[in-house]
């Protein structure tokens, strides 16, 4: 018999993603240098309980007000059904700042527990935190056992990952914020750097940078 169709459920409210940039770098290095362990020993270098930590410090700062829809690799992508009156106006750029503080707090903790010296995982302090903010609507889905969000909303919100904010705030932590988000939350500007994104089969996205750090 054939199953009838998933129709899902339709919902509004903020799309975000938590990327830990220079991740995959860092990684490559730490297991070049480290092929030996991993290979003969049968065990992951500390650096991958690094990262773990990094990650399990991000959930904690960022979950509640949002939810964890899943990890992609070296980020959380997390969404907060409207309304979320902790995240409106100043309480979503102190909401942010928090949770960068929270990262640097781990990778601080970290780095006293570090006992390798070697080049590539003297590499950690190359790691940093970049947070992207978008507000729109998506649809869950069910698939086997897992719920998807589909719709344009998400595509731009992972979009926004690749985007020009160094260019504008230079080479440190940041959160690009759509004007969406701005907008449906209430944000002040004032102090954020605008910019514009554009990408193939989008509109041009408007978004503010804030710096953090």
């Amino acid at each position: 018999m054939t199953q009838p169709f998933n129709r899902g459920s339709r919902l509004q409210g903020i799309l975000a993603l938590a990327d830990i940039s220079g991740y995959t770098g860092f990684l490559q290095g730490v297991s070049e240098a480290h092929h030996d362990i991993i290979v003969e020993a049968d065990e992951p270098p500390v650096a991958y309980a690094l990262i773990s930590g990094l990650l399990d410090a991000l959930v904690t700062a960022v979950v509640p007000p949002f939810r964890l829809v899943k990890f992609e690799g070296d980020a959380l992508f997390v969404v907060a059904d409207d309304p979320v009156p902790s995240l409106q106006g100043e309480g979503l750029l102190d909401y942010l700042r928090s949770c960068y503080a929270s990262f640097v707090e781990r990778l601080g903790s970290a780095r006293e527990e570090w006992t390798c010296s070697c080049d590539a995982c003297a590499r950690v302090t190359t790691l940093g935190l970049k947070f992207v903010v978008h507000h729109g609507g998506w649809v869950t889905q069910r698939i086997v056992d897992h719920v998807e969000l589909a719709g344009t909303d998400v595509i731009v919100v992972h979009r926004l990952l690749k985007n020009h904010a160094r260019d504008v705030v230079g080479q440190g932590p940041y959160a690009l914020i759509s004007d969406a988000a701005i907008d449906a939350l209430g944000v002040r500007s004032a102090g954020l750097v605008p910019m514009t994104e554009t990408y193939e089969d989008l509109p041009p996205v408007p978004a503010h940078v804030l710096a953090l750090g």
